[in-house]
């Protein structure tokens, strides 16, 4: 946590039995553990903690105040209590079963904090016979000393429970360890201006006094943006004092030659972001760049004039492809690019598919030179490949690549310039935590001739529209187009392969997924690509996959199951050959369930950026950084990816400033978030 740690097991600062039932039920075996399982609310001064937001069968902790009090009984004789509670916002009930002496402990305008299993009843939320302790002086009567203290307190802190756990047993584990613990030593050289120091913070955030625990939270906040702000500034620091091989553009070079035989102009976002990479290319600084734009945005062309500017100066060019299929697709497609256009710079591909003779073939024009751009999968990274002279390396789909891997491929040339490309647009605060380290350039625009793709959610609850979107693929095929199909699985009822032997008999229809070997797959979408198959049934491994311009319509099963992002990422597979193309969200769902909001964003926008907004709105995760950039997991608990970007923003000016006054402290905080950092700061 930020450089302060405590590791000692919850055995040896608490009673045996309650460090056991916290380890069974939510998990954590040590005291900073425990102390990183914050509040999810407060009450003040025992006001109402609501229970809106939560779901049928989840299992709350609400305080509330008694309103009324009702007994009767059962058709069975049994006593019936009815407690009609008031959380501030809403009014709920509790009901007991045989339980005589509730009504005398819960009278009118008693206040208590309440746990159990939340039910709706008419659109009522109800706690059947929750567990509860009371709250203010009537709490003085038969409650512990703990509860009493807490009691006259500005703000009672409410944890999320658990069945056989209660928020207040998490309160008083708490209290227990909190009393006992040392100062927690300040990790920075000196407190933030504004921000409270560390030790306050990790105590206030569970005891707030009469400022609440908003200060608290905001340095713990801090804290976390702070250990992925040091990793990246000191990759960015590590990178300015490394040279590259410089790369001005040339007058008369292949770069020139091939702007002017292209057959279309660029975009005005093309034009400006060649200009930002030529400008990283001619220093000696190596280039970080990340490219972030929209399927068929046209950032493949702007690699290849990149590239080129490399070439000019006798430079080499790698380019990584995650997928086989992809890879040999750039290389067909740049190899063709540069034949049209009079280019004389040789395109290598490299795959791990490759005969014993080709491989060799390739890895001589490799080391020798003759290869201008090698692309390939990760087959380039191995040891065994060298190159001559490698000045560019560019990665495609950077998600699907680690750091590590990206490292590796620039330790085989010397300092080479990096470009990473995405298809899949990233929110500013993503861009900012998990890549601080690159700048980056955006293409919004679409060439002209893209066709804005319509998107309709299709409820299985309304067969006649099931049935019509399966008529609208028959229609595209009879008009000589081609369809997609993706489920979410590949056997089973729903998967690939039931799903292709009962549809569309009358068509041509294939499988792809990825238990097929690569040569089949390889196989399958080249066919498709050639039209000589009518309908592919897939799962997502045509996310990234080879260009079809004829397909023009894509049927995604059990929508729901898939985030915005990826929903949008497959889309972008249809609608590229300038016809009018659609996307049919195919889904179980309905308007009550969470799934359904994110179908609704999809369909509602084709703008991909606007969507990555929505989904990280939607998902509030604190995980979306990843294990593979943080080295931990739930690395981020508070910090608020969507509402924070204005602290992320303040983090990462205060961390390149730390970096530059005391690397050491810097280098120690990084480490709390990457604990092999030495080497990892090393290969970038």
């Amino acid at each position: 946590m930020l450089g302060w740690s405590d590791t000692r097991p919850l055995t040896q600062v608490l009673p045996a039995k309650a460090a056991r039932a916290l380890t069974k039920h939510l998990g954590v075996h040590t005291v900073e553990e425990l102390l990183e399982y914050y509040p999810r609310m407060y009450s003040r001064h025992g006001s109402g903690v609501s229970v809106e937001g939560a779901e049928d069968g989840e299992h709350v902790t609400c305080v509330g105040e008694v309103q009324k009090v009702e007994e009767s009984y059962t058709r069975t004789g049994k006593l019936l209590t009815r407690v009609m509670l008031s959380d501030g916002t809403h009014t709920l009930v509790a009901t007991f079963f045989q339980s005589r002496w509730i009504s005398q402990q819960l009278t009118p305008g008693t206040r208590g904090m309440f746990s159990g299993k939340l039910r709706y009843f008419r659109d009522l939320p109800q706690l059947q016979h929750p567990t509860y302790v009371l709250i203010g002086p009537t709490a003085r009567q038969g409650t512990s000393d703990m509860v009493e203290v807490l009691a006259e307190r500005d703000y009672l802190p409410v944890y999320p429970a658990k069945k056989s756990l209660t928020s207040w047993r998490i309160m008083g584990a708490i209290e227990h360890v909190l009393h006992g613990l040392p100062p927690a030593p300040e990790p920075l050289d000196e407190v933030p201006a504004d921000l409270v120091g560390f030790d306050e913070a990790l105590r206030g955030i569970h005891q707030p006094g009469p400022e609440g625990p908003d200060p608290h939270r905001l340095r713990l906040k801090y804290n976390e943006a702070l250990a992925l702000a040091c990793v990246m500034a000191l990759r960015r620091a590590d990178s300015a004092q490394r040279e590259a091989p410089p790369s001005p553009p040339h007058d008369h070079g292949l770069q020139h030659t091939l702007r002017a035989a292209l057959p279309f102009d660029l975009t005005p976002g093309q034009h400006s972001v060649v200009a930002e990479i030529s400008r990283d290319l001619s220093g000696a600084e190596p280039m970080s760049r990340l490219l972030q734009g929209e399927v068929g945005s046209g950032k493949t062309i702007v690699a290849l004039l990149a590239m080129l500017q490399a070439v000019d100066n006798g430079h080499q060019c790698a380019m990584l492809a995650p997928t086989e299929v992809l890879a040999t697709q750039h290389a067909r497609s740049l190899t063709e690019t540069l034949l049209r256009a009079g280019v004389a710079a040789s395109v290598v591909l490299l795959t791990g598919s490759m005969n014993t003779a080709a491989r060799k073939e390739a890895l001589l024009a490799i080391v020798s030179g003759q290869a201008d751009i090698v692309v390939g999968t990760h087959a380039i990274i191995q040891d065994t490949v060298e190159f001559f002279r490698l000045g560019l390396v560019v990665v495609d789909e950077q998600h699907r690549f680690g750091v590590e891997q990206r490292d590796r491929l620039r330790l085989k040339g010397s300092n080479p310039h990096l470009l990473v490309m995405t298809a899949t647009p990233i929110p500013r605060t993503i861009a900012m935590t998990v890549f601080g380290d690159l700048e980056v350039s955006t293409l919004r625009e679409l060439p002209g001739g893209r066709r804005p793709i319509r998107t309709w959610v299709v409820p299985e609850s309304k067969p006649a529209w099931v049935q019509r979107a399966w008529e609208r693929i028959r229609e595209e095929v009879a008009a000589g187009r081609q369809a997609y199909v993706v489920c979410p699985r590949i056997e089973g009822e729903g998967g690939v392969i039931e799903v292709a032997g009962r549809i569309l008999p009358e068509l041509r229809v294939e499988v792809l997924h990825g238990r097929l070997p690569a040569a089949e797959k390889d196989e399958v979408m080249r066919r498709f690509a050639a039209g000589e198959i009518d309908v592919l049934v897939s799962t997502t491994v045509v996310e990234v996959g080879v260009d079809v311009p004829n397909a023009t319509v894509m049927m995604i099963m059990e929508a729901e199951r898939f985030g915005i992002s990826q929903l949008h990422q497959l889309r972008g597979r249809v609608g590229r050959g300038g016809f009018d193309s659609l996307c049919l969200l195919a889904t179980a769902s309905t308007p009550e369930d969470s799934g359904w909001a994110r179908l609704e964003a999809v369909a509602a926008t084709t703008d991909g950026f606007v969507l990555a907004e929505q989904d990280l709105l939607l998902r509030q995760e604190g995980d979306v950084l990843g294990e593979a950039q943080s080295g931990r997991n739930r690395q981020i608990r508070l910090l608020d990816l969507f509402h924070d970007q204005d602290l992320i923003e303040r983090v990462n000016r205060d961390a390149v400033a730390l970096v530059e006054r005391n690397r050491p402290v810097a280098e120690a905080i990084a480490a709390d978030i990457a604990p092999d950092s030495q080497e990892f700061l090393e290969k970038s």
